[in-house]
């Protein structure tokens, strides 16, 4: 016999009861098995309400039909000699009827500067039509806005392209810098 197994016999007999070690051995093993437990199901939680969020609380809910741009563009203007800072999309004659909304995202980089966007949808038959996007945030910030908002366009089966754009009289500051971001048509 080992001191290990004395000292067991002895706890036995006199204390009518195992050792205080094994109690708290097995004590932890049931402790450890309830954590993991826990975890597991902390983790499945979280990954499920991280998935509801994303597809039903995002911005980005609707069904993706065409995506225009996936990584942030710059708009640097500098109205020194220029009166307009504009960023096109060429769509190429494409086909627009069957979507309804255009969704980005925007931001600019001085916060003090006040810049408002012009976002503009040309056709080949050369109608125009612009909505005024105003008091750009200094954070990122989506913004969707509805075909029916372009009223001047009546035809959208032959796009030539949608441009954003930054007027000198839309600013505060004669330079700065707007990003531009998830550029996206929805159905």
């Amino acid at each position: 016999m080992d001191k290990k197994d004395i000292y067991e016999h002895l706890a036995k007999i006199y204390l009518d009861t195992p050792s205080v070690k094994k109690k708290k051995s097995k004590t932890q093993a049931k402790d450890h098995k309830n954590f993991i437990i826990i975890a597991a199901a902390m983790v499945l939680g979280l990954t499920l309400l991280v998935y509801a969020r994303l597809n039903f609380h995002s911005p980005l809910k609707q069904q993706v039909a065409l995506i225009l741009a996936t990584e942030p563009v710059k708009l640097n203007y500098n109205f020194d000699p220029a009166k307009k800072e504009i960023f096109s999309f060429n769509l190429n004659k494409a086909n627009l009827s069957r979507f309804n909304t255009l969704g980005f995202s925007v931001k600019k980089s001085n916060y003090e500067d006040i810049v408002s966007l012009r976002v503009e949808f040309t056709n080949i038959f050369k109608e125009r039509s612009e909505v005024y996007i105003k008091d750009i945030p200094n954070k990122w910030k989506y913004y969707t806005i509805r075909f029916s908002d372009f009223a001047n366009i009546t035809d959208w089966s032959e796009m030539s392209d949608v441009s954003f754009i930054i007027e000198e009289w839309n600013t505060k500051d004669r330079k700065g810098l707007v990003y531009l971001d998830n550029v996206r048509l929805f159905k």
